[in-house]
């Protein structure tokens, strides 16, 4: 018992003296600091009562009413499409079809009462038949009424008894960069889905040519939300959510939709003129940067430097000059081509829009009246051509031709090979000095003016001339 007692007092007593040591040489003391400021307090007047309204309001966004009022607008568009598979020795031998019933699916937004949907052109290309799916799952069969793959807009018709529920278009111009938006659609055949998020980015291009002129938002958007709306807190439509920047196929973080003001203009010229009436300003130049601007002794870097105005042009019968530098159009400030692009796209020939440039550092506004693209541009044979640029002419001494922009024609681009950058100088003997006479080849000989070519003359990328013979 003696032993035991001594032993408990020895581990007790040994207890006590480690835990004092610890306290004495190794444990530091802790501090806590209070930070103060010496700033003064910011008094806000009784008369802010809107602010601190619209702070709450971003702090708690309710997004209910908005989501209430354009839900039911957005329709589940299907496509069914015929797709011909593989020939194998089976469908050979007992005579059968390779060919089978494809179904895509996508998104509409409701336009007006009347059954006007207007969706993506991705998502109704080839179909044989499109099937409408209302909010209140009542289906449809629609009528395409036109298209423009340039801007990937449809538009659809659909005739249903009674008026139909519709969204209004919003400005896309107006709204701003970490403004509260909604993305609803149909995700995943997943109908009536609403997601919320804020705007990333404006004029955002993905094309890397220039040519394109998104919204950028954070809205989450996957595969099925193509052809649904982006509306703002107050229901009204500023885009129609068209693609996704993923390595997955789904959404990871950004999501890209046609800015209203575009949508807009492209249904209402199909509806009018049964295709896109396209407005040109005319001029040839590249976005300003950093280095550009240091080379050329420039001291701003943001804007449009015009480097040539396209001969009969709007920009030249108004007096815009090369080294004149775009800051506004309107009301839309300059600062990459995607933002001149995109506003022009809201435009028809013979609009006025007011040009603002900086001219050796003075500010000048110009009124410009919008001329039409086939001065300039041209969709001949599914490729798009151009007028040569003077600079072009002088600098490699070309008499004449027209420059292959886009060719999206098989033959053409496989079988002869015909690359974007090569110059038509030639159709039939006839020596193609502009657009224009591209324009009379068309009109001359209507849907059979491939056929109509025997014999084709061009500059390759290397200005080698080229000749090439047809067998019609």
């Amino acid at each position: 018992m003696k032993k035991l007692l001594t032993l408990v007092f020895v581990s007790v007593l040994g207890g006590i003296i480690t835990l004092s040591a610890y306290k004495l040489f190794i444990e530091k003391e802790q501090t806590i600091t209070l930070e103060t400021t010496q700033e003064q307090p910011n008094f806000i007047n009784t008369s802010y009562d809107a602010k601190t309204i619209n702070l709450l309001d971003a702090e708690n966004p309710d997004f209910t009413v908005a989501a209430e009022n354009t839900i039911d607008a957005v329709v589940h568009v299907k496509n069914m499409s015929t797709v011909s598979s593989p020939t194998s020795l089976e469908d050979l031998f007992f005579g059968r079809r390779s060919s089978r019933a494809q179904v895509g699916s996508g998104s509409g937004v409701i336009i007006n009462k009347n059954g006007y949907i207007i969706t993506n052109n991705h998502v109704i290309t080839g179909a044989n038949t499109i099937s409408i799916t209302l909010n209140d799952n009542r289906v449809y069969e629609a009528e395409l009424i036109g298209t423009d793959e340039k801007t990937d807009i449809a538009l659809l018709k659909i005739n249903a008894p009674e008026d139909l529920p519709s969204i209004a278009f919003g400005d896309s111009d107006a709204s701003k960069v970490g403004e509260w938006v909604l993305a609803i659609g149909n995700p995943f055949n997943l109908t009536s889905t609403v997601t919320a998020g804020i705007i990333s980015a404006k004029a955002r291009d993905l094309s890397g040519q220039n040519s394109q002129s998104f919204i950028q938002t954070d809205a989450a958007v996957n595969p099925g939300n193509s052809g649904g709306a982006l509306v703002n807190s107050r229901g009204e439509l500023i885009g129609i959510n068209t693609a996704i920047s993923s390595q997955t196929g789904s959404y990871i973080g950004y999501s890209f939709a046609v800015p209203s003001n575009i949508a807009r203009k492209v249904v209402e010229d199909i509806m009018e003129f049964g295709d896109v009436q396209v407005g040109v300003l005319g001029v040839v130049g590249s976005a300003l940067t950093s280095r550009f601007a240091d080379e050329n002794g420039i001291e701003t870097t943001q804007g449009f430097f015009v480097n040539e105005v396209e001969d009969n042009s709007g920009a030249k019968k108004a007096g815009i000059k090369s080294g004149d530098i775009i800051k506004k159009l309107d009301h839309v400030e300059i600062s990459k081509f995607s933002d001149l692009s995109g506003y022009l796209k809201t435009k028809n020939p013979n609009d006025i829009v007011n040009v603002e440039v900086l001219r050796k550092d003075n500010i000048k506004t110009i009124p410009v009246k919008l001329t039409k693209s086939e001065i300039i541009s041209v969709d001949f044979i599914n490729m798009e051509l151009r007028n040569l640029p003077t600079s072009l002419k002088k600098k490699y001494d070309i008499k004449n031709g027209v420059m292959v922009q886009d060719n999206k024609n098989e033959f053409l681009y496989s079988r002869v090979g015909i690359r974007p950058g090569y110059i038509i100088t030639g159709i039939n003997d006839i020596e193609i000095n502009s657009v224009t006479d591209i324009s009379r080849f068309a009109e001359k000989h209507g849907a059979n003016a491939q056929d109509e070519i025997y014999k084709l003359e061009y500059l390759n990328r290397n200005l080698e001339r080229k000749e090439i013979i047809f067998d019609n």
